[in-house]
């Protein structure tokens, strides 16, 4: 017998149509239109117009350091993030975060980093930061995964490009190299399934020896902190292999009502020799 004209078409064969129709376009897809995709889509994961618009962040927990692979120090940590409004048109290069780094039960031992300037604040006074310190936490802040989602993804020249997919902690992940107008890259791993960034590497060179570095941060424990923004709980880095910190948070909460004193020296403190 004949096939009747119109009739309609067996699930299995629209299955097959369907998939033959999603390989077609992936094909036609580049790699820089999928990297962006895959940016994007870890944007909606972490929030969306709540992420980016998130004006503070405040994490509570423990911090440890590492020399050798062995534990070279612990303290009970809350970072202080605030966000500055976003810069239209971004400007590359530029910070625009402000952070208090306060370690012990009373936080009287205070990092500050604002402005383009930094400071260790103690019960003697403020010290002002090696400039080899400064340009460190500027290097590591333009170059983390959250900053550029939030901050600099409309900078000129920003680029990404999808690599090929790959595993990570037995789950497959989707990579993407970010690369800027000065052509530094971050390569970052996003988890196929949740979307969100789960490890990323940049390399740099050392200021003193000029060998290469390479610096890995590694993401997990994401819990949603509030109006749907996730961050992750647990954060390693790592320097060519070698693990140098870890940070495990016991609270991370968002847009709180935090003073912009809390990001500027007090007054009258006692400035002391700057750090070399």
């Amino acid at each position: 017998m004949k096939a009747q004209r119109g009739a309609a078409l067996s699930p299995l064969l629209l299955a097959v149509l369907s998939v033959a129709v999603s390989c077609a376009a992936a094909r036609a897809e580049t790699s820089q239109q999928k990297g962006k995709r895959i940016v994007d889509e870890a944007v909606a994961a972490l929030g969306g117009d709540a992420f980016r618009n998130m004006q503070n962040r405040v994490e509570s927990g423990r911090i440890y350091g590492f020399y050798n692979e062995k534990i070279s120090g612990m303290a009970v940590d809350t970072l202080y993030t605030n966000y500055l409004a976003h810069p239209d048109p971004s400007v590359p290069g530029s910070l625009a975060v402000r952070v208090r780094d306060a370690r012990g039960l009373k936080q009287d031992d205070v990092i500050l980093f604002y402005d383009g300037t930094g400071f260790e604040i103690t019960f003697h006074g403020a010290r002002p930061l090696a400039d080899l310190v400064l340009n460190q936490y500027k290097t590591a802040t333009l170059h983390n995964i959250f900053y550029i989602l939030r901050e600099r993804l409309g900078e000129p020249g920003m680029i990404f490009e999808a690599q090929e997919s790959d595993f990570f902690d037995n789950k497959p992940v989707n990579v993407v190299d970010i690369t800027d107008a000065h052509n530094d890259t971050v390569t970052v791993f996003f988890d196929q399934l949740s979307k969100l960034p789960v490890r990323q590497i940049y390399s740099r060179r050392d200021p003193i020896d000029h060998s290469k570095l390479e610096e890995v941060s590694i993401y997990d424990k994401y819990r949603d902190v509030g109006g749907g923004v996730m961050w992750p709980f647990n954060i390693r880095r790592e320097r060519n292999g070698e693990k140098v910190f870890e940070m495990y948070s016991e609270s991370v909460e968002i847009n709180k009502d935090l003073k912009d004193s809390m990001f500027r020296l007090p007054p009258n403190l006692k400035i002391l020799k700057k750090e070399q």
